[in-house]
């Protein structure tokens, strides 16, 4: 199983999980009851429910670069192109002009 911590604006809005069913992302509990919150994606809009899905969400998965960027990551940090949940904790950092912010979270 594989978790980031997702930040937006530098709070802890929620957690992704990849895991043997698919991904999930949950809005952490204390952000929902911020007067600050906001979705992280209109696909994503607050709900107090797990998003569940067998593919990467379009949003994150969006935040993942492609062509000769995807190749570097391959090479560079030897990365799988089909491992979507680690290509995102290694790019993501930078994304949105630093709106989104994800970090590996350890066990």
């Amino acid at each position: 199983m594989k978790q980031a911590v997702v930040f937006l604006r530098g709070v802890k809005a929620g957690i992704l999980t990849e895991d043997e069913n698919g991904y999930t992302f949950e809005y952490d509990a204390d952000y929902l009851t911020s007067a600050d919150a906001e979705a992280v994606s209109l696909t994503l809009p607050l709900s107090d429910k797990p998003y569940r899905d067998k593919v990467l969400f379009p949003f994150f998965d969006g935040l993942i670069p492609e062509g000769w960027l995807l190749d570097i990551a391959e090479k560079n940090w030897k990365i799988d192109a089909r491992d979507r949940m680690s290509l995102l904790v290694v790019f993501a950092h930078s994304a949105n002009d630093g709106a989104y912010l994800l970090h590996q979270r350890r066990s």
